[in-house]
């Protein structure tokens, strides 16, 4: 007799004010700012509801009202129900899965957690199977960095079982790091009190001390994009699977080099050079002659014509005009106006500004 697939249940740890992320989330809580086209907590939500999750709690603490509006559409067509639980104080990343404690406890299946800042391919269904194989508490997904003594590593033996974390280790000892996903059993709760809790550095160490805590491996791409230099290096990465997952998502026409996402309400002038690695947003505007490479361009915004742009994320509705050029890892506010023939390099640039001179160092822009 066949059993029946079990309700699977995912806690994001939405939590803080996305300062890292900054100007683009003085506009929109940053689980809500588009990553490829869309909201990055969409992109999480849909993976797992591919691997068979059913409810999604959110662990917010503000703007939850605007994430709610924004999302009950989305997830209502996935069959996800969206549950919300607020902190009135912030809880670290242990602390909000006691917050909701008695949601997780209705079912005796293990559930994932997710920081709402990763991007990678989501291995939710293997991660299932080799955490119920191995049977112990908790599972740590690991992904492989190039600078381990940026993160904290994750030391374990064969059979995945983890043995120590070492906190940016100076001298290299492993290149695995803690990925930011879990599943864990409802068990693991015991070990948590409802106060500000680290998870990384309360909750692990005793587990694996218990020998209860294994290690995953992910094959494939992984990013935190939590903040600019980070978003558009993940978009990279996030194109590049695409063209190996699904390439007919990906734009080509004229002028178009290499991976480039046009949602098809946008509008590309002649003799422009889009590309590689571009994501352009419904509505945009694109004049001729335009150059634009590894940039993020959000709903509504206007690039005039002949503007060269390059490492950059223009925010929703901005205007840049004529002749500009724009490099360095400028980030855009919503509803910003470059004027003609401009210069910005490493610019954040707060919304609703308008720059009328040029900006030759990197530098905020109030």
């Amino acid at each position: 007799m066949a059993t029946e697939k079990c309700q699977m249940r995912a806690l994001i740890l939405v939590g803080g004010y996305g300062t890292r992320l900054r100007p683009l989330t003085l506009s929109r809580p940053k689980p809500l700012v588009e990553f490829a086209n869309k909201p990055i907590l969409l992109h999480q939500i849909e993976a797992l509801k591919e691997a068979g999750v059913t409810e999604v709690i959110l662990a917010v603490s503000y703007r939850a009202d605007e994430m709610e509006k924004e999302l009950k559409h989305e997830t209502e067509k996935l069959g996800v129900n969206l549950i919300f639980s607020h902190e009135t104080e912030p809880l670290g990343t242990a602390g909000p899965l006691a917050l909701a404690k008695d949601i997780l406890l209705t079912s005796s299946e293990p559930f994932y957690v997710l920081n709402s800042d990763v991007i990678c391919d989501f291995p939710f269904q293997e991660l299932e199977k080799f955490h119920r194989n191995h049977g112990k508490e908790g599972t740590i997904v690991v992904t492989k960095v190039e600078e381990p003594s940026k993160y904290g590593v994750v030391l374990y033996n064969n059979d995945g079982c983890i043995e120590s974390f070492i906190e940016k280790p100076q001298e290299f000892v492993s290149n695995k790091i803690n990925a930011g996903l879990y599943i864990l059993n409802p068990s693991v709760l015991s070990r948590i009190q409802l106060k500000p809790t680290s998870i990384e550095k309360e909750v692990f160490p005793y587990m694996s001390s218990d020998k209860q805590l294994y290690a995953f491996e992910l094959n494939g791409f992984w990013m935190d994009i939590g903040q600019p230099k980070d978003f558009l290096t993940g978009m990279c990465l996030y194109l590049n699977s695409l063209k190996h997952r699904d390439p007919s998502q990906l734009y080509e026409g004229e002028g178009i080099v290499g991976n480039v996402l046009v949602d098809p309400s946008a509008k590309i002038g002649k003799g422009c050079r889009i590309g590689p690695n571009v994501t352009i947003g419904p509505d945009c505007v694109i004049e001729d002659g335009v150059c634009i490479k590894r940039c993020t361009l959000l709903k509504g915004a206007i690039i005039k014509s002949h503007s060269w742009l390059s490492s950059c994320i223009i925010g929703w509705r901005c205007i840049v005009g004529r002749w500009v050029r724009l490099e360095g890892i400028t980030v855009l506010g919503e509803d910003v106006i470059v004027k003609d023939e401009v210069f910005v390099n490493g610019g954040q640039v707060l919304p609703h500004k308008s720059i009328t001179e040029s900006v030759p160092e990197p530098s905020i822009i109030m």
